[in-house]
């Protein structure tokens, strides 16, 4: 027996060939929550007594982020710091920013503004042997911004090295200048015009 052809298999009851689909339809992937911590999560609407923005430090923290994570959004406050803080106070790694007590907000920030003072070590802090007093202390957000501006216009001031380069816009820390840092219109190298060669004097 011949065999049959692709198309040519006929229905039983109508006789006619089985019309497959031109166009391929797409499979629609189902959408997953995107967890938490994420702003468009569904998951946020079903937690109660949650405060979405907590104020801290000058800062406001998302209360849906774990409390280690949400203090690095304070300027001055890193990854190692904020674990250390969490650690010293005595608090739930895990629990989330939302549903921190206001004592548990002070002690945090008591910790943060101070954290020799619990036990932290010194090499962590940001402000270490300061000009003016000689001790180790910590500053955060507003504090730490007028601080680093305080310092680089007492060197602008004296023309140390790093104070000219601050003055002149360049790079203080002996980077190199041919490539990075250029700024202006123009990037490439651009050649000049070679002049034609004038005739030999006889």
């Amino acid at each position: 027996m011949a065999k049959k052809s692709k198309g040519q298999d006929k229905d039983k009851k109508g006789g006619k060939a089985k019309a497959k689909p031109s166009k391929k339809v797409a499979k629609v992937k189902p959408v997953k929550d995107k967890g938490i911590g994420h702003p468009d999560s569904k998951q946020v609407k079903q937690i109660e007594g949650l405060d979405m923005i907590v104020r801290f430090a000058e800062a406001d923290l998302i209360g849906t982020k774990k409390v280690a994570i949400a203090l690095t959004k304070v300027r001055g406050v890193g990854m190692s710091l904020a674990k250390a803080i969490v650690d010293v106070s005595g608090i739930d790694p895990n629990k989330l920013s939302g549903h921190l007590t206001e004592e548990e907000i002070k002690k945090l920030e008591e910790i943060s503004l101070n954290p020799m003072k619990f036990g932290i070590h010194k090499f962590m802090v940001n402000r270490q042997k300061d000009p003016e007093t000689g001790q180790d202390m910590h500053k955060l957000s507003s504090d730490l911004i007028f601080t680093k501006k305080t310092d680089i216009d007492s060197m602008k001031k004296i023309q140390c090295y790093k104070g000219i380069r601050h003055q002149l816009g360049l790079p203080v820390r002996g980077q190199r200048t041919r490539s990075s840092f250029r700024t202006g219109a123009k990037v490439g190298v651009v050649k000049k015009k070679e002049q034609p060669k004038s005739a030999p004097k006889k």
